[in-house]
């Protein structure tokens, strides 16, 4: 258990030990009905993520610091120092978020809204163009 404690108050899960919590917060007040969930969505709507922006950063977040908590743990088993700790240490929280982007992305889905001249065009349906038959009996 110290050795899970000390990889989450290290460098470099600290980082994402605070989002976490800020996650947790948030999820918190949610429940608590202080603020919806949807609360994001208007803001991260350029982002095109494909679902609610709370949901798809609180994965990315979840999952990119228990990814970086696991680097974290192997980078101290190995027992590397030096330099090389540092810049695999520097190098792995880029590398946890950029795979759990990966991941929500997947997960998720980069869903586009229907656009509206397709939806008329269905809701109003379309006209069969006239058999080639039909138009040579007239």
């Amino acid at each position: 258990m110290g050795e899970f404690v000390g990889a989450a108050v290290g460098f470099p899960a600290l980082v994402l030990t605070t989002a976490v919590a800020a996650v947790i917060g948030f999820w918190v007040l949610v429940l608590c009905r202080a603020v919806t969930p949807d609360a994001f969505d208007a803001d991260g709507a350029a982002l095109r993520l494909g679902g609610p922006v709370a949901g798809v950063a609180s994965v990315v977040i979840g999952v990119g610091w228990v990814l970086d908590l696991a680097g974290t743990v192997l980078l101290g088993r190995v027992g590397l120092t030096g330099a090389w700790n540092l810049l695999l240490s520097v190098v792995l929280l880029p590398g946890a978020l950029a795979l759990s982007w990966l991941l929500a992305t997947r997960l998720f889905g980069r869903r586009r809204p229907p656009s509206p001249s397709g939806a008329r065009r269905d809701a109003a349906g379309s006209a069969a163009p006239e058999p080639e038959s039909a138009r040579t009996a007239a």
